[in-house]
């Protein structure tokens, strides 16, 4: 079977596979109401980065209900209309007390613990079409009344497919279970930068449009997060250590003693003109050194690429 190239959707590009139909998931978000198709996948993708091949509906349902936690009870975003998802929220933050910027592993706790009736009702309500929607751009021999049948044979139809994302054990409830494909395993896996990426764009671009008076979408989705600066100051200590940096406003020597590491940390003095100018005037004597210690701090992810720019190397 020849493969299509992923096509362009709103702005962001899916990576080609020579195996899988990438153009069927790009399509996920094509005709999108309401906002279970996006933390439905979002779910998976982070149970599966996660180790887990076969989930559970309730713990997906659980991952949905962290991940629309902030952006409704904080900022009380629009989720869809009469979005069942966002009245979930609203519902276990009126029985839990628990504040708008819980941590997530703190609202997950609580809700594998959470027997109310209410709450399993308003599950239930959930699984009735996402877990079988989401996959229709693969399904192209299901038309209009073909959904229209109970959960049990639903799943036995969708599972005579061919080539899908994930399939379903036998109906129970909310303890039915999905098994990813080893095949798309593997492509989130490799790809889940580009994936996330993907997914959060869509999920802005929705969240806009429901919220069109409310400015600043992407900063509302979750909590701030606390920061870790420790292995960036140690970095910036080195730096400072092997070569003197000349602060690019006053051209006053910076030697860490009378500067904020914070500001070292979240400017990017290399960007500039005079600083990698600077630095790529000594590059042997002091990029490589640098890079090599960097690594040596903990910061595995860096590599070393030589680049043609003016017949000096770049540290990227």
């Amino acid at each position: 079977m020849i493969r299509q190239k992923s096509r362009e959707v709103t702005g962001v590009q899916l990576p080609y596979s020579e195996e899988l139909e990438i153009q069927y998931l790009s399509r996920l978000f094509d005709n999108t109401s309401e906002c279970y198709k996006f933390f439905w996948f979002q779910a998976i993708v982070t149970k599966l980065l996660e180790g887990k091949a076969e989930i559970t509906y309730n713990e997906l349902l659980d991952e949905m209900v962290a991940d629309a936690w902030y952006m409704v009870t904080e900022y009380h975003l629009n989720l869809g209309p009469k979005d069942n998802l966002e009245a979930l929220v609203k519902y276990i933050r009126e029985i839990s007390g628990m504040k708008s910027s819980e941590k997530k592993s703190v609202i997950l706790d609580y809700l594998k613990k959470c027997e109310d009736k209410e709450v399993m009702r308003m599950k239930r309500v959930l699984i009735l079409n996402v877990p079988y929607r989401l996959q229709a751009p693969f399904m192209h021999s299901f038309k209009g009344k073909d959904w229209d049948v109970p959960s049990k044979r639903l799943i036995e139809k969708i599972n005579q497919e061919k080539h899908l994302f994930y399939y379903f054990t036998a109906y129970s409830g909310l303890q039915t279970t999905i098994v990813i494909q080893p095949e798309w395993q593997q492509y989130i896996q490799k790809n889940q930068e580009i994936v996330r990426g993907w997914l959060q764009y869509n999920i802005i671009l929705y969240l806009q449009k429901r919220n069109p008076s409310v400015p600043g979408i992407a900063d509302k989705l979750y909590p701030p997060q606390e920061r870790k600066l420790e292995k960036v100051k140690k970095y910036w200590r080195l730096i400072l250590t092997l070569h003197p940096i000349q602060e690019i406003y006053n051209e006053v020597k910076l030697d860490g003693k009378d500067i904020s590491l914070e500001f070292l940390s979240y400017t990017m003095l290399w960007q500039h003109d005079s600083v990698r100018a600077e630095f790529s005037s000594s590059l042997e004597e002091v990029i490589l050194p640098i890079y090599q210690s960097a690594r040596n701090c903990g910061f595995k992810n860096w590599i070393y690429k030589e680049e043609l720019r003016e017949s000096n190397n770049l540290l990227l």
